[in-house]
């Protein structure tokens, strides 16, 4: 596949893996987003990161903060997912087998996912999704990042 540009030089597309892979997380985000929207709406809170700043429950498993709890889903979300990204457009202009990057982004859009809807949000902040989102978004960036340098192994002479 490829586009033209100017006089129609054919330009093929170079990261359509990646490409792919942007409108399930930028959907994610957008909601993880609205969530954190929602809760100032409804608390009138519109500068901070808690509803009540003078009672600090941001600790309280059983009775999170809920604006405090949905910033931190978004913010765990953008923590990781950029790297993410820019390691597998990385591999991906490297060589990297499609199918390898395919499964391995939709691997981690699951454990974000997971990491969020049953993990944080679920009983006590800290249900089975939180830890396999963050072991599993570790091993990716980790994963990727090793697979991304084998694929360039020979700029080192190996």
């Amino acid at each position: 596949m490829s586009s033209t540009i100017g006089l129609g030089v054919p330009v093929p597309k170079m990261l359509p893996v990646t490409g792919a892979w942007t409108l399930p997380f930028t959907a994610y985000l957008l909601l993880l987003s609205n969530r954190v929207v929602y809760q100032r709406i409804k608390h009138k809170q519109w500068i901070g990161d808690r509803i009540n700043s003078e009672k600090d429950n941001t600790g309280n498993p059983e009775n999170p903060d809920p604006l405090f709890l949905e910033g931190r889903c978004h913010l765990n979300f953008l923590e990781n997912v950029p790297l993410a990204f820019i390691l597998t457009a990385i591999a991906e202009l490297n060589g990297a087998n499609h199918s390898v990057l395919n499964y391995a982004m939709a691997a981690l859009f699951a454990m974000r996912v997971g990491h969020v809807e049953v993990g944080l949000r679920g009983k006590g902040t800290m249900a089975t999704g939180r830890p396999i989102g963050l072991f599993g978004t570790q091993g990716f960036l980790a994963g990727m990042a090793a697979y991304t340098a084998y694929l360039v192994k020979g700029y080192w002479g190996y």
